[in-house]
């Protein structure tokens, strides 16, 4: 049996061999090229001793060469684990022992360092290394594999239930947890977003996130398996971004919050680069209902947004035609999925009562690697735990109130950060907030806020203390304000608030504005 994916890939690679599949910079690839770049490399690995089912770690940047390397891995039943190049030595070989890598697939410079670490398990003979991007010793080279033309070996069948990606994630001690997701969960997570999102064959759709997280993959192999264009960048920039899609006449993509706000100046300055938009979908953190309002006011096209998390991909969608009422909202819950707001006992809330969201989804990950334990926690019979808080109205929209970490618990009572954010950032002069707890004495913790702002000098404390006090009640109101030239976020655009809190739980600081 041939794998899910590529089997999904080689149908269109026989029906419009010359067709467009990538572009990135100014390279393309037919689909032609692309299958015979992928299948070169899946007989140059195969011949170099690795088997189906071994862990690959992958240190690569955004390119072609990791498209080549997703396609040949789905093609002998390997599993990839993806991880970010500017990790430490120390940091890498943690992620890639806690999912039993064997060998590596890396840019040359960061296995350079890998290797004179020395670090196990990964230096042993059974071991294969593969560089890109310049030589290293005893590695072999991911170009020169791409020019020999080595007979494919006989593969077994590859089903569905081969693990196909490991998505890392860390929990609150900060150890890797690896993700298993199957080629069966990819292919599943790429069909719900084409009945989603009505993607077909016509469309060019924007990756513009690191490869290693699970969100980019979805949208390069989105295209590939519906016979469209996957346009691949190397880095964000929001500029870039609107370029690209004028370039490109890019027509889907999904963005993450933080990049939106920061591509929606360069929409006002020139909207007619979106013109070719017909979908545009924000994930990864909720966009603040002033901005996302603004957004639409720009955008002709149609707007989702989405809620979900690594472990279940997309949970809830607001689509632009059934949301302009609920825009403070993350959707209801996305076809075949069921969504159900629990209490710490498991005992499912009725309608506006907060609680943590669990979700039933077609599109759940098959575990943690090795880690029983954790995934036994976090699941209630066929529901996902998914460690958020949330509530559901009495029309089935779904609320994302913050992390259950973050609850901050003043004086016993709950306070959920969502709750004091909406607040703050109705003042015009605040461009970014996020709601944390620091411990005191008395209460045990107070709501403290971070902010940005777009003007110091006309910013007050003062207003932001009536602002709080007119629309929050009086154990939601925050007792610090932290101002900040920016908030610390990770690749995907979501706010560390466990930075925060650890360095202004430590530090002392000034509240005056």
């Amino acid at each position: 049996m041939a794998s899910p994916i590529f089997s999904a890939f080689q149908k269109w690679v026989e029906l419009t061999p010359h067709k467009t599949a990538l572009s990135f910079n100014d390279l393309s690839f037919t689909y032609e090229m692309l299958s015979d770049s992928a299948q070169k490399l899946a007989a140059g690995m195969t011949d170099a001793g690795i088997k189906p089912g071994d862990h690959i770690g992958v240190v690569l940047p955004n390119c072609p060469e990791f498209i080549f390397l997703m396609l040949a891995a789905a093609q002998i039943g390997l599993a990839i684990v993806p991880h970010n190049s500017s990790m430490s030595a120390a940091a890498l070989a943690s992620a890639f022992a806690a999912s039993d890598v064997k060998h590596l697939v890396g840019w040359h410079s960061v296995l350079a360092d890998l290797k004179n670490a020395t670090i196990s398990p990964f230096n042993s003979k059974e071991s294969v290394w593969i560089s890109l991007g310049g030589s290293v010793d005893d590695c072999m080279n991911f170009s020169s594999m791409l020019t020999r033309n080595l007979p494919m070996q006989k593969q077994p069948d590859i089903t569905g239930d081969q693990p196909y990606i490991f998505s890392l994630t860390s929990g609150s001690t900060g150890e890797p947890k690896p993700i298993v997701l199957l080629q069966s969960t990819k292919m599943a997570r790429a069909h719900a977003a084409q009945t989603l999102y009505s993607i077909t064959s016509n469309d060019v759709t924007l990756a513009a996130t690191p490869l290693y997280h699970s969100l980019a993959e979805r949208l390069v192999l989105l295209p590939l398996i519906t016979g469209g264009t996957a346009v691949l960048m190397a880095t964000f920039s929001a500029k870039d971004w609107l370029a690209t899609v004028g370039r490109h006449n890019v027509s889907f993509s999904i963005a993450v919050s933080s990049q939106l706000k920061q591509i929606l100046p360069e929409i006002r300055n020139q909207p007619n680069l979106a013109n070719s938009l017909r979908c545009l979908v924000s994930s990864s953190a909720l966009l603040d209902s002033r901005l996302k309002a603004e957004l639409l006011s720009y955008l002709a096209c149609d707007f989702h947004e989405c809620y979900g998390t690594s472990e279940i991909a997309i949970a809830s969608n607001l689509s632009r035609k059934n949301g302009e009422s609920k825009l403070a909202s993350v959707g209801n819950a996305a076809p075949g999925v069921v969504i159900k707001i629990i209490d710490e006992n498991n005992n499912e809330l009725a309608a506006d009562q907060p609680g943590e969201i669990a979700c039933n989804t077609p599109m759940r990950f098959a575990g943690y690697y090795k880690r029983n334990d954790l995934t036994r926690a976090a699941m209630l019979g066929d529901y996902f735990k998914t460690g958020d808080i949330g509530k559901i109205d009495k029309d089935g929209f779904l609320y994302f109130l913050g992390r259950k970490k973050d609850i901050i618990i003043t004086g016993g009572v709950n306070v959920y950060p969502q709750d004091v954010e909406n607040v703050i950032m109705q003042h015009p002069l605040i461009c970014e907030c996020a709601a944390i707890a620091l411990p005191d004495e008395q209460l045990g913790e107070i709501v403290a806020v971070a902010i940005v702002t777009n003007d110091r000098e006309k910013l007050n404390i003062r207003d932001l203390q009536r602002l709080s006090a007119k629309q929050l009640a009086d154990y939601q109101q925050p007792r610090r304000y932290i101002l900040l030239d920016e908030l610390p976020k990770n690749r995907m655009g979501k706010v560390m608030k466990r930075e925060l809190t650890e360095k202004y739980t430590s530090e002392k600081y000034d509240t005056q504005l």
